[in-house]
């Protein structure tokens, strides 16, 4: 992109951005590591590591209540506790982070696999498939509809849709699809409270008190938003990306099925250079420094955690697929009080998955005549994934998906 745009006019929701998004990164911690965007009322953009960081813990400086309308897409309901800060932040966390723990989802493996398995038998004799409908978008969604919501698995496919629809601001179903998803969550709640307890975490909302009183019926809406959204959404974009970048670099997933056990560190590298979470909005609460720059009380900020896993004061030659980093301190599931929530069950989904993709499919290619686009909002992910592989067997005893949460 030109250096006028990305200087003055740097617009995160461009289509024109989406191909050469690290490029254009690039170019801006070179030029400006805090630049001004003149478009949707004005932003700043943040490209190093340090600042990103910095931003991302100093919540007191930079809120997160009033900071996600970049461009002003808004949810129905805000996402809880993506959109609030401590200390009512730490309490609504709390809440939700005792059913994701390792412990907590540890007896999801098994079973996850299965899945696995199962989506995997669904196109490998075929030596080809949709790689985002048949395998990254179902993965992730039909375990967390099983673990986490317990909700019914025909509204999979429907919600799935709705979710990547309004992750997508610039999507003229975004405000229908946020309005969509808001409806389906109340019916989901509704019906779970006269249902005989799971003990999940929909029943900890439910029950959950805050200050006192029982959670607002927004609050409980809000809550499983953002779980839905996370659960969904960014681990198909993860698996999208990673697939995508085993298509290009064949040597990547060559070294992987030779030492398997390297698999969960190749995540974390995999996630440093194609993260799913791109960026996040925050608003200034007082006149601060960064960068050289002067940011003012009410100004909005935007974090790129995708620039700062390619800064090279942090990263050296930070393009490259490297195993043998000393550290690997990168921020793909944010920073600060606000990181992810869901970053074990997602580390545990995408270790399983490139466990038996890479066991199973190879000579993994782009299918012929494909073109890959990609969305990147706040999120990224490639909207299709045609490839093609050398075709397989099934493997029988791949049965149905079935856990006591």
């Amino acid at each position: 992109m030109p250096d006028a745009w990305l200087l003055r006019e740097f617009d995160h929701v461009s289509p024109q951005l989406a191909p050469v998004l690290h490029e254009s990164l690039a170019r801006m911690r070179s030029l400006c590591p805090v630049a001004h965007s003149d478009l949707h009322g004005g932003f700043w953009v943040i490209t190093k590591y340090e600042d990103v960081l910095r931003v991302a813990q100093d919540w007191a400086t930079f809120t997160s209540t009033d900071g996600l309308n970049i461009p002003p897409s808004r949810t129905h309901v805000r996402n809880i506790p993506v959109e609030v800060d401590p200390p009512e932040q730490r309490a609504y966390k709390k809440l939700i982070n005792a059913h994701f723990t390792p412990q907590m989802i540890a007896p999801w493996e098994e079973a996850t696999r299965a899945l696995v398995s199962r989506l995997i038998d669904g196109f490998v004799e075929s030596g080809r498939c949709e790689f985002m409908d048949d395998f990254a978008r179902p993965l992730p969604s039909l375990t967390f509809f099983e673990f986490g919501l317990g909700a019914p698995p025909e509204d999979l496919d429907e919600v799935s849709r709705l979710a990547s629809t309004s992750s997508i601001p610039n999507d003229p179903d975004a405000a229908a699809s946020w309005a969509g998803l808001a409806a389906w969550i109340t019916a989901l709640v509704e019906r779970r409270r006269g249902e005989p307890p799971r003990g999940d975490v929909v029943d900890a909302v439910l029950k959950a008190e805050f200050d006192g009183r029982p959670l607002a019926q927004q609050e409980i809406i809000g809550i499983v938003q953002l779980l839905v959204l996370g659960g969904l959404e960014t681990t198909a974009g993860a698996l999208g990306l990673m697939m995508h970048r085993f298509c290009l670099s064949p040597e990547i997933p060559a070294q992987l099925r030779a030492q398997p056990d390297l698999i969960p560190k190749a995540v974390e590298e995999l996630l440093r250079l194609d993260g799913p979470f791109v960026a996040i909005a925050r608003t200034a609460t007082r006149d601060v420094e960064l960068g050289g720059q002067q940011i003012r009380k009410g100004d909005k900020v935007l974090l790129y955690w995708a620039s700062a896993g390619y800064d090279e004061d942090e990263f050296p030659s930070p393009e490259a697929f490297d195993l043998d980093r000393a550290t690997n301190r990168h921020l793909a599931f944010g920073a600060g009080p606000h990181r992810c929530i869901g970053s074990n069950l997602a580390r545990q989904n995408l270790r399983i998955a490139l466990e038996e993709l890479l066991r199973r499919l190879h000579d993994i290619r782009v299918a012929d005549g494909a073109e890959i686009h990609f969305h990147n909002t706040l999120t990224r992910a490639p909207n299709s994934l045609p490839i093609a592989f050398t075709p397989g067997p099934r493997e029988a005893g791949a049965g149905p998906l079935a856990v006591q949460p």
